[in-house]
């Protein structure tokens, strides 16, 4: 998603101006002209993730007695000061009133542009220092979750009940949609936090080495134990350990995980006595254990031992709405880690993310954005920064522009270098059936579609223009139509 700038100012010029620049960039902008409307936009849910404001506005609160108030009110977002008095005091008070820059009237573009980029890199590193600090105390909140769909809702209603006992959780999902995140906030949400968060991946476990790691081993208990191992029972002591991909579990190991769950202590290799453990179990699978149980692969007992609080994690294309959130969340992640500034996403690019079905879930998600992330070249991703999902190659000689569509949305356009195959002869569509009779405007379309998907290639972006369409409502069609064998085809 686009950030927005709340530019306050009482001068109808300058707030042209600015939206101007901002919008060149890729920024949304919304207005207020004077402090009062600012206060009323941003401490009642309009929002905004950066304010420009004059300090000087007539008819209301000054800049600096918004700035007070909006900090007394709790609202935390970076404000950069603009005035045409640019005296040593004007500029302290400012500061000393919380603004994060200064600006003197008039503001030059690259100036602008660069406080403004300053200003959300500022609070990124923030957020970024906020979630890593959380995550490595074991603090980590059903509120860090991104996602607020009507499923993910109901994944952080039942996790926060869970989260108040130590009840065995097991959470099932796909591969790639998140489960340990749920599990790491169960723990930060429990009365747990803060003590050990220990994970494992019992699929990755070598099976020879499965017993020994879990429940630890003493020195000389077998060939290689050149020393005293506590296992990850003993190091989540207090805490929680979260056994993913649960169902790979060898059944031997999953006797002894049943005894060390219903008598709080195990048994390490070569050891003489139990040691005592205090653990709350959250476990993990991405196969229907259920079914494993039918087909003897997991242990009856160990299920329902594990099974108490049940979590379904929704898949990716469960959740659609939750795309634009996630794909901001990442983009503020991967703009901190390889040092860029990526703004969003263009509203086609976004159109055709939410359209994917996503099989590998947030995970392919976050990849495939880190991968978008490192090799654009513009403010805003575009469609060709996706090629396995858009199809489109990357422009080699014109820049991407972005204009409107007949339906609304945005469509890509540039100069026609990469496809210059020669149009097709033409293939007039019937209009009628062998009978004379008009046929239906869905068989129509289907036709045209399919037509338009042989003469282009398959190429998305140039069927949606040459049709008059958005990609979001071309890739609607043809999954409603059933072409999409036609598009392999033609790719």
């Amino acid at each position: 998603m686009a950030k927005t700038v709340l530019v306050v100012d009482d001068d109808p010029t300058q707030r042209r101006l600015i939206q101007a620049v901002l919008e060149r960039e890729g920024y949304a902008v919304v207005h207020a002209e004077n402090g009062g409307e600012a206060i009323d936009r941003l401490t009642k849910g309009g929002g905004a993730d950066v304010v420009l404001l004059d300090l000087v506005m007539p008819g209301g609160p000054s800049g600096l007695e918004t700035l007070a108030e909006l900090r007394t009110a709790g609202v935390n977002i970076p404000v950069i000061v603009l005035t045409a008095n640019g005296g040593i005091e004007t500029v302290v008070r400012a500061m000393q009133a919380g603004a994060q820059d200064f600006f003197i009237k008039p503001v030059g573009p690259e100036r602008l542009l660069v406080g403004v980029r300053n200003a959300l890199q500022m609070t990124q590193l923030t957020a970024e220092i906020g979630r890593l600090k959380k995550r490595t105390t074991g603090r980590t909140s059903f509120d860090d979750i991104v996602g607020d769909s009507p499923p993910m809702r109901m994944v952080k209603a039942l996790g926060s009940r869970a989260a108040k006992s130590s009840i065995p959780v097991l959470i099932t999902g796909e591969s790639g949609v998140g489960k340990e995140v749920i599990a790491r906030a169960l723990h930060g949400a429990s009365p747990r936090a803060g003590k050990p968060f220990i994970a494992v991946n019992c699929g990755a476990l070598p099976a020879n080495l499965v017993e020994s790691i879990l429940f630890g081993h003493e020195k000389g208990a077998f060939t290689g134990a050149h020393e005293k191992h506590a296992g990850k029972f003993v190091e989540a002591n207090g805490g929680t350990l979260f056994l993913d991909e649960i169902g790979e579990l060898p059944l031997d190991i999953q006797v002894k995980l049943l005894r060390a769950l219903q008598e709080g202590e195990v048994d390490p290799v070569g050891g003489k006595r139990p040691v005592k453990v205090d653990v709350r179990i959250v476990s993990a699978t991405n196969r229907d254990p259920a079914q494993q149980v039918k087909e003897g692969a997991f242990r009856e007992d160990l299920f329902y031992r594990l099974n108490v609080f049940p979590i379904e994690a929704p898949a990716l294309r469960e959740r659609r709405e939750d795309i634009p959130a996630l794909i901001d969340h990442f983009i503020t992640r991967f703009n901190i880690e390889e040092s860029k500034r990526i703004v969003g996403c263009s509203p086609e690019t976004m159109a055709l993310l939410q359209a994917y079905d996503w099989p590998g879930n947030v995970r392919q998600l976050e990849n495939t954005i880190y991968r978008a992330l490192v090799l654009a070249d513009s403010p805003m991703l575009q469609p060709h920064d996706f090629p396995a999902i858009s199809g489109v190659a990357a422009p080699l000689d014109a820049p991407v522009a972005v204009m409107e569509g007949p339906d609304g949305e945005a469509l890509s356009t540039a100069t026609e270098t990469a496809q210059s195959s020669s149009p097709a002869p033409d293939s007039p569509i019937r209009i009628t059936d062998e009978r004379g009779h008009v046929r239906t405007l869905e068989e129509i379309e289907r036709d045209l579609i399919q037509h338009a998907i042989e003469v282009y290639s398959g190429h998305m972006s140039e069927i949606a223009r040459r049709l008059g369409i958005g990609r979001s409502t071309l890739y609607r069609k043809v999954r409603e139509q059933g072409l999409e064998d036609h598009i392999k085809e033609a790719g």
